[in-house]
C-alpha cells in the first residue's frame, strides 16, 4: 500500500509487564494480542524483548540462552495467532543467529501469517543497565521496509528511536507508520530530579519523527519495576501513537498494562507533506559530510 493514499488502519500497541518465566510473558502477549484484535485492531506490535525481562541490565552470559532463532518458537506461534486473527504481528524478541552471533530483532509477519522478514536493531547503547553491546550485534539489514495486508510500514528498536538518519531513511523506504518497539524507563536516583524531563525528551524526539517525515509513529514500551530497588529499572510505559503532525492521538499510562487501539489515515500524509514539504525541500546534493563522524 503507498504511504499517502489507501484504506484508513487500526494499530494496536500491546503495553505490559514482563514475569521471569518466558513462557508466562508469551502466553500474556497471546490474549493481549486477541484482545487488542477484537477491539478491531488489524496491526498489533508487541514492545521491545517481549518474551523476558530486560536482562541487559547485567552483563551474564547464561542470559544467552534466552534467545531463539528466526524462524523458531516464538515466530511459531505468531505467525499461527496472525493467520487465525487475520492482524499483523510485530513480534520483536533476542534472536540467535548463529553460535556467539546474536541480535536485537523484530519480525513482521503478515496477516495470513507470512513471516515477511525481520529488522536488526542498528544502534546499541552501552550505558549502566543499559549493557546491550554485551548481548546484541549491529542490524545488518539497514532500515527495511514491509508490505503488509493493511500497509507499509516500518520497524525500529529503542535506541534508534533518538536518531533522525534512522527514521527518515525508514520514512524515504514509503512506510506510513514507524513502529518503536521499546525498553526504556528510570533509573530509581535519577527520577525524583530528571524523570519528568527524560520522559519528555523521549516522547518529544519521536513526535519530531513525526513532524518532519509527515508519518503516524508508534512507540510501544513496558512498565514495571525490574532488577533491585537500588540497581534496576522503573520502565515509564507511555506508549503513545502521533500522527504525521506530530500530534499524540492515544497515549498510556506511566504504569499500569494497557492496550491501546488507534485508527490512522494514510490521507493525514498526503496532507502533511502537501502543506510542509519538507521532502521536496530537502538539499540531498548538500548532504555528504553527514556521513563523517565529526566535521573537524
Amino acid at each position: 500500500m503507498a504511504n499517502s493514499t489507501g484504506a484508513k488502519f487500526r494499530i494496536g500497541l500491546i503495553q505490559m509487564a514482563c514475569a521471569r518465566d518466558p513462557n508466562e510473558n508469551l502466553t500474556k502477549a497471546e490474549w493481549r494480542i486477541r484482545e487488542a484484535a477484537g477491539r478491531g485492531a488489524q496491526i498489533v506490535c508487541l514492545q521491545e524483548l517481549f518474551r523476558s525481562q530486560y536482562f541487559c541490565l547485567q552483563e551474564d552470559a547464561a542470559l544467552f540462552a534466552l534467545a531463539e532463532p528466526v524462524p523458531g518458537p516464538t515466530t511459531q506461534t505468531l505467525c499461527a495467532l496472525a493467520a487465525e486473527l487475520g492482524v499483523v504481528i510485530i513480534g520483536p524478541l533476542f534472536e540467535r543467529r548463529a553460535p556467539g552471533l546474536y541480535h536485537n530483532t523484530a519480525v513482521v509477519i503478515d496477516a495470513d501469517g507470512t513471516l515477511l522478514g525481520r529488522y536488526r536493531k542498528m544502534h546499541i547503547p552501552d550505558d549502566p543497565l543499559y549493557y546491550e553491546k554485551f548481548y546484541f550485534t549491529p542490524g545488518d539489514l539497514g532500515f527495511p521496509n514491509f508490505d503488509t495486508r493493511y500497509g507499509r510500514l516500518a520497524v525500529l528498536i529503542c535506541w534508534d528511536q533518538w536518531y533522525p538518519e534512522a527514521a527518515r531513511l525508514a520514512s524515504l523506504g514509503g512506510a506510513a507508520i514507524l513502529f518503536y518497539p521499546t525498553a526504556i524507563g528510570w533509573h530509581p536516583s535519577e527520577k525524583p530530579d530528571d524523570g519528568a524531563a527524560q520522559l519528555e525528551a523521549w516522547r518529544t524526539i519521536q513526535r519530531a519523527h513525526a513532524i518532519a517525515n509527515g508519518v503516524y509513529v508508534a512507540a510501544v514500551n513496558r512498565v514495571g519495576c525490574e532488577g533491585t530497588p537500588e540497581s534496576g529499572l522503573e520502565f515509564w510505559g507511555s506508549s503513545f501513537v502521533a500522527d504525521p503532525f506530530g500530534q499524540v492521538l492515544a497515549e498510556a499510562s506511566t504504569s499500569q498494562e494497557e492496550t491501546l487501539v488507534v485508527e490512522c489515515d494514510p490521507h493525514r500524509i498526503e496532507e502533511a507533506r502537501r502543506n510542509w514539504p519538507f521532502l521536496r525541500d530537502r538539499r540531498i546534493d548538500a548532504y555528504g559530510p553527514i556521513l563523517k563522524r565529526l566535521l573537524d
